[in-house]
């Protein structure tokens, strides 16, 4: 086993990677821009280095100096955590040729499922199914041809990233051409690559994804499924596990097809399956993330499975103890992510001192954040200050459950979406869980 790991995120990621290592007598090393001094994962780590200045580009997206940091400290291995460097194959290169375990799939794995384009044929080599659509298209006449044949309406994605940049809905081709030239211009701006591909808008659909866990000795288990349908410009909002309008024996094809996809690209570690499932009960693979999940956590709830703990273990070796016929999924968990900005005035994003902080307690909540009273929410990272999660035999108690830590919940200084959130957990659609990824542009307006 390791005896210290650097982790190269921050905020409430980086907590719960430094309270896996504490529980498991392994000793962390924070790193950390200037904006973030004051950092709760700063002062929990046994070491903290800075490594550059405010913005994500001059420091947590740094990767010379990360690994520059973990060399110097002795540290053996390194957790990307989500988001910043943790999808980025030349990174986990870099950590590899330098003696340092990279906590993650091996780079060639990274690169090929981050390609999405290589990811659709991958998959339909392993025979799980895809949307209907092309291979990467790089002009407009080409971008015409593809599209009448896929017909409207279709997505244009860039075959990098995710988080829903690089994508663009065309409803008809009089919108191919102005919508393929913005697509590829963001994607090349966010990501570096312009490169986009097309494929079938399906819709109503869920977002049901599948949590893979596999190790270095041909192991691969199914830790069940996560609903992810209720998102707002294709970010996720509230997830919940399991799925209970997926039938059983869909939800057993989701799983067998995806172990047989981890083990198709000999994938290590957590990764996670994402899919969309149509009202006929269809279901077509649309990416897999090769880290760890923003919503890790209901699916901890639902098996009692430690995925960051087993995360460090597999990069360290180990093999698992465990074959599907043992994992057994029980009860229902919520997740709500809780953001600094007002969802009432177009979600515009919020700053400053968290003048007062109440966590709601009780069994089977848990409160994942890195915010404290008097600290001040930095204006150069991602909105998310915490995510709320509850656990319940039910999902109808489950979502009584959350309605009442949202309501205890208290971040005074900061306007934030807690409202919100409970305002979506009392929507009929939402209560019914026949909610699909239009559900809040539709009903809520969000």
């Amino acid at each position: 086993m390791f005896s210290k790991i650097l982790i190269a995120n921050r905020g409430e990621i980086a907590i719960r990677i430094i309270r896996a290592c504490k529980e498991m007598g392994i000793a962390t090393v924070a790193v950390f821009s200037e904006a973030d001094k004051d950092a709760l994962h700063v002062s929990l780590a046994d070491e903290s280095y800075c490594i550059g200045s405010a913005l994500s580009k001059d420091s947590y997206l740094l990767g010379n100096n990360i690994i520059s940091t973990a060399l110097a400290c002795k540290a053996e291995a390194i957790h990307p955590g989500y988001g910043f460097l943790s999808e980025n194959a030349e990174f986990a290169k870099r950590c590899k040729e330098n003696g340092i375990v990279f906590i993650g799939p091996e780079p060639e794995i990274i690169a090929k499922m981050g390609d999405k384009d290589m990811a659709r044929k991958t998959m339909i080599k392993a025979g799980v199914p895809v949307v209907p659509g092309c291979e990467l298209v790089d002009n407009i006449k080409k971008a015409k041809v593809e599209a009448k044949r896929i017909g409207f309406p279709l997505l244009i994605k860039a075959r990098a990233g995710g988080g829903g940049r690089g994508i663009r809905l065309v409803e008809k081709m009089d919108e191919v051409e102005k919508s393929f030239t913005a697509a590829t211009v963001e994607a090349q701006n966010v990501f570096g690559d312009g490169a986009v591909y097309m494929e079938k808008y399906l819709k109503p659909v869920k977002h049901i994804e599948m949590q893979i866990l596999a190790d270095n000795f041909g192991n691969a288990v199914c830790l069940g499924e996560r609903d992810c349908s209720a998102q707002r410009k294709n970010q996720k909002m509230i997830e919940e596990s399991p799925s209970i309008l997926v039938p059983d024996e869909t939800r057993k094809k989701m799983a067998d097809a995806s172990i047989k996809a981890a083990k198709a690209v000999k994938y290590t570690g957590v990764g996670t399956m994402e899919y969309l499932y149509d009202k006929d009960g269809n279901f077509y693979f649309m990416e897999m993330n090769t880290r760890l999940q923003v919503e890790h956590p209901v699916t901890e709830m639902v098996t009692g499975i430690d995925l960051v703990k087993w995360q460090i273990r597999v990069a360290a070796g180990m093999k698992l103890p465990f074959k599907q016929k043992d994992i057994v999924t029980k009860g229902h968990a919520i997740e709500c992510r809780i953001n600094a900005e007002n969802p009432y005035k177009d979600f515009r994003p919020s700053g400053g001192k968290i003048e007062m902080l109440h966590i709601p307690g009780g069994p089977w909540v848990r409160f994942d954040t890195a915010i404290y009273h008097g600290y001040v929410i930095p204006p150069f990272y991602d909105s998310m200050i915490g995510k709320l999660i509850v656990y319940a035999n039910s999902r109808d108690e489950a979502i009584r459950k959350m309605k009442a830590a949202l309501c205890e919940l208290i971040v005074e200084g900061v306007t934030n979406n807690a409202d919100f959130q409970a305002e979506i957990l009392s929507n009929i659609e939402f209560e019914a869980a026949s909610y699909t990824t239009d559900f809040l542009s539709k009903v809520i307006g969000g």
